[in-house]
């Protein structure tokens, strides 16, 4: 169902890209411990690294959370320190995912990550597991979002998790791709396909049969349609970015989730455009959809004055979690 937000951004926060880019590039937060680093060996001979909170005084009585980031994110991203401080200081144990290739290191494979990676959290759920850390809580920001609602929505063992949270996510990869490479959003197009040309570049020097282009034509990738065409639609086995949009895409998921689960969502997000937002009747009973007027890309910035700025996302993120303990 739909669900009215208390979110409310005061007027110099209603600019779309002041939301997205003002946490980014002004908001330092201090976390109060130091997150140890763990590996984890895949059955196909790759890692994926979690960095981890754990509470080692009351480890069994403690939740968990594990945390998935956004594209070309990591802990260190600023929603990322937020919410891991947020959570800590409410007793929480924490774990956060990085996708492969994204802990700083080049993983192994010449395959990487996308926005479909369900398996990959699979495997990572069953070796913290092995571990005897068990997942309590899911939450995910952006591509994560979309790899979490796409694993909620499968037919698969969810290991009993209690709740999950899903924020600004390309619920349809094929209209993200087309407004974020439009107007303004190409500020973050070419951010963000800055790095992944490098890290193709890294790729076809690892693996130089395993990436069809040249040097200069990776060089020359200018928009999410023609990377996820001439990249990661071959690499990770798919017919064409159109086959890869369509297929891995969460809005299809969504009715099929039978976990308790907060999409949190802006309607002025400038990664996306209101194509993406689902009718309600494409909605399990078990998703609360928070649509907003205002947010951007994960922001949800308010507060009354511009230099003392309140960050929704923290508060609200770990009030759901906690209807569910």
């Amino acid at each position: 169902m739909f669900i009215t937000s208390r979110f409310k951004a005061n007027w110099w926060f209603k600019n779309r890209h002041l939301q997205t880019i003002l946490g980014a590039v002004f908001r330092r937060t201090e976390l109060p411990v130091t997150m140890k680093r763990w590996r984890l060996e895949l059955a196909d001979s790759d890692f994926i690294d979690v960095d981890t909170y754990l509470n080692k005084n009351n480890r069994d009585k403690s939740e968990t959370v594990l945390l998935l980031h956004g594209l070309e994110g990591s802990t260190d991203s600023h929603y990322m320190q937020g919410i891991i401080k947020q959570l800590i200081d409410q007793n929480k144990q924490v774990v956060v995912m990085h996708f492969r290739g994204c802990s700083g290191e080049v993983n192994r494979l010449i395959q990487s990550y996308h926005s479909g990676v369900s398996d990959d959290l699979q495997e990572v759920i069953e070796l913290l597991q092995e571990r005897q850390l068990k997942v309590d809580y899911l939450v995910g920001f952006s591509l994560g979002g979309n790899v979490l609602l796409k694993w909620l929505g499968e037919e698969r063992d969810h290991f009993q998790v209690k709740a999950a949270v899903a924020v600004s996510v390309p619920l349809m990869l094929n209209e993200c791709a087309n407004s974020i490479d439009a107007g303004f959003s190409k500020i973050y197009s070419g951010r963000l396909l800055k790095t992944l040309r490098i890290k193709t570049l890294d790729k076809k020097a690892l693996f130089p049969s395993g990436v069809s282009l040249s040097n200069q034509e990776i060089k020359h990738l200018k928009s999410f349609w023609q990377f996820d065409h001439k990249v990661t639609a071959p690499i990770h086995g798919y017919a064409s970015a159109s086959d890869y949009y369509q297929k891995v895409s969460s809005r299809q998921f969504l009715k099929s989730i039978n976990i308790p689960t907060l999409i949190i969502h802006a309607k002025d997000d400038p990664f996306m455009n209101s194509n993406v937002i689902p009718d309600k009747n494409e909605l399990s009973e078990s998703i609360q959809f928070e649509l907003n007027e205002h947010g951007g890309h994960v922001g949800f910035i308010s507060g009354r004055w511009p230099w003392k700025p309140e960050y929704y996302l923290d508060r609200r993120i770990s009030e759901f979690l906690d209807q569910y303990q």
